[in-house]
């Protein structure tokens, strides 16, 4: 118990927080989960998750504490970290949707940079010893030269959601050098799987493919994503996060995410680029239903392409995604028709 690492796991309710709380329990962490259970999307996956949580931990002797705290709350915050004497923190709490951001920029501006400000002071006055959070593909913004690399200029989001991910990497930038507090930022690419978020497309598409009602299909079907799965992702996140940055004397000035502090930004992609139409199609084999497709016009905000360069995440762990979305469509729906007992 002595050696155990405490980890405070932030939106651990959502989709990635509950794989990763998952994984962290595995590992014989002490586990701290927090989430405000916001109405985003239906919150009895929320609900579901968690119990999910609980049981595993119960089960499995693994130590799972759940409170339901706004971490916009400072002194909730401060509480937990005082109490449970907090080493480690995988912060994945956000408000999450790149359109969603559109019409709802205020909710971006609080949970997406003041909480995260009151994640990084509480990091900072009580030691810990790792931040890891989610940042997002969606700073590369209006970039063209694909694959993205981590060095490439991160400076032209094209909605509020990107915005608020690369001020985070500031933020956490400002303080690794002022206060040598060690963080990573993972540029999440498309995260999908089991356990997925009902209001992406994966699972938006099944649900209604499977009732027979037209999915949406924007930019007329000429997009295509990086599609990385959840459990590349917790395969990562569990050997990240007890690789601590150091202070590096080795930097380039020219490199946005090179830096003389204890501060890396990593994408977290598959390096596969798949086209929007053949994801339909995985979704529909694996659903033995053919999708009626209505075709629409390209959104604001929307990315055409996105591709990773995960060179530099294979150099620090010898390991990057490796399923492909056929399979992690495969997997995903054998989920979701196990879960709604389709």
């Amino acid at each position: 118990m002595k050696n155990k690492k405490v980890v405070l796991v932030t939106g651990s309710a959502g989709f990635i927080g509950y794989h990763a709380s998952k994984m962290l329990m595995s590992k014989n962490n002490k586990v701290i989960g927090i989430d405000n259970i916001n109405s985003y999307y239906d919150v009895s996956i929320k609900r579901a998750r968690l119990r999910d949580l609980k049981n595993y931990s119960k089960k499995k002797r693994y130590f799972f504490n759940f409170k339901k705290i706004d971490i916009d709350n400072e002194k909730s915050l401060e509480n937990i970290f005082k109490k449970f004497k907090i080493t480690h923190v995988v912060h994945l709490a956000a408000q999450a949707g790149v359109r969603y951001s559109i019409d709802h920029p205020e909710k971006y501006i609080q949970s997406n940079i003041k909480a995260f400000f009151n994640i990084l002071n509480y990091c900072k006055k009580f030691k810990i010893k790792h931040l890891l959070y989610a940042s997002s593909s969606s700073v590369y913004g209006a970039n063209k030269k694909i694959p993205f690399k981590e060095s490439d200029i991160a400076d032209h989001p094209i909605q509020l959601y990107a915005a608020t991910k690369r001020s985070n990497e500031l933020m956490a930038h400002s303080y690794s050098h002022l206060f040598n507090l060690p963080t990573t930022g993972l540029r999440f690419f498309t995260v999908y799987g089991p356990w997925g978020r009902p209001d992406m497309a994966l699972f938006k598409f099944t649900k209604n493919i499977l009732v027979k009602k037209p999915i949406e299909v924007y930019n007329y079907g000429d997009h295509s994503r990086d599609f990385t799965y959840i459990d590349d992702v917790t395969k990562i996140i569990k050997k990240l996060y007890s690789k601590i940055p150091k202070n590096n004397k080795k930097w380039n000035e020219h490199d946005p995410t090179s830096s003389s502090s204890p501060f890396r930004v990593l994408n977290i992609g598959n390096g596969r680029k798949v086209k929007l139409l053949d994801y339909i199609k995985y979704i529909e084999k694996n659903l033995g239903k053919k999708a009626i497709i209505k075709y629409l016009p390209k959104q604001p905000g929307d990315v055409r392409s996105s591709l990773s360069n995960s060179n530099k995440l294979k150099k620090l762990i010898n390991y990057i995604p490796q399923t492909s979305a056929e399979k992690g469509v495969k997997e995903f729906i054998n989920w979701y028709r196990s879960f709604y007992n389709k």
